[in-house]
């Protein structure tokens, strides 16, 4: 099978106008289609936004019986489904099986500006003017201990990927095993990440408990100005992990001279790290969700073409941080 690129992600969410206002006002997406019942979509209403190349649909089940309402009682808010284009005809149209709550919608390659059946154009009405991300990087999902391999098997299967990269990382009493996977184009990427359940058990454990299920743990999306990006989202309300200033101590024993100010990646709490290619930063934010499961990265690539070994530790630990600031407000 020849896929090509990510067309879109749906999210089922349990209030698209929240959903509407969080995707806008915080993150600089425009609102290029909806639809309801009014216009033939049967129990749902739903939202398509884009920016860059990003286009995100948002679906709010109107039922109890409704595929998005079911999904959010037992999942909360994520991403439900995976839609990539093909070019081969016999393919498109075809709804597959992911792990856990995901699932995958093939689709033809059509334009950006082509909206689903039963969608009307607009409003439109941006919050902001700039566009500030371009692509989605890279997808993480989780999945439980003992199936790393396998879905890794499945994506290499039924999509024709191929695996690119791996990692373990070890944080204290805790560990977590990831393998990445890439389609034959290059423009679809999956980070699957498992717990180790030998060790202590952590936040993938959270996700897979608050989830329901192996899911989508982070959408990274791409910019080309990471820390122009960081300090406009983080004006408009979003919530990024913080690091300990000893990790920016540590940047010039550790990777020599860098390409972006450490000063201002300290202040952003922007990560960074580099590869045979190039330089990569990241950051990565709280999650804006009503269960706390789902959560989104920024990732600058100067040539870079891995996932930031170090900076994967670096999340781990601030997501542990995050938890124990959780743990000590309950």
């Amino acid at each position: 099978m020849k896929v090509t690129t990510i067309d879109h992600l749906e999210f089922y969410v349990e209030d698209l106008a929240r959903t509407t206002e969080l995707f806008c006002s915080s993150y600089g997406f425009r609102c290029i289609g909806q639809g309801g019942p009014e216009t033939g979509l049967a129990e749902q209403r739903s939202a398509l936004f884009a920016q860059g190349s990003i286009r995100l649909l948002a679906t709010e089940g109107l039922t109890p019986q409704h595929p998005a309402t079911q999904y959010v009682e037992r999942h909360g808010d994520g991403v439900a489904c995976l839609a990539m284009r093909t070019e081969d005809p016999q393919r498109v149209g075809q709804t597959l099986p992911g792990p856990g709550s995901l699932t995958h919608k093939l689709v033809a390659p059509e334009p950006g500006d082509v909206l689903p059946p039963n969608f009307t154009a607009g409003p439109d009405t941006a919050a902001h003017s700039e566009e500030l991300l371009e692509t989605i990087d890279h997808l993480a999902l989780c999945v439980p201990a003992g199936t790393l391999d396998a879905t890794v098997r499945q994506y290499e299967d039924t999509f024709g990927f191929r695996q690119i990269f791996e990692e373990r990382v070890e944080v204290g009493a805790q560990a977590m095993d990831s393998k990445v996977v890439q389609s034959a184009s290059t423009h679809v990427t999956l980070t699957i990440v498992s717990p180790d359940p030998t060790t202590e058990p952590g936040q993938l454990d959270d996700f897979l408990r608050a989830h329901g299920a192996a899911g989508v743990q982070h959408v990274a999306f791409s910019t080309s100005d990471i820390t122009t990006a960081v300090h406009t989202l983080a004006g408009r309300g979003v919530r990024f992990l913080t690091t300990p200033d000893s990790y920016y101590d540590a940047i010039e024993q550790r990777l020599g001279g860098v390409s972006r100010s450490v000063a201002a990646l300290r202040a952003g709490s922007i990560l960074v790290d580099r590869d045979h290619w190039g330089e990569m930063f990241q950051i990565f934010t709280e999650s804006p969700f009503p269960r706390r499961t789902s959560f989104f990265e920024l990732i600058e690539r100067r040539g870079a073409l891995t996932f930031g070994s170090n900076n994967i530790k670096a999340l781990y630990e601030a997501n542990e941080r995050a938890r124990a600031q959780a743990a000590a407000r309950s």
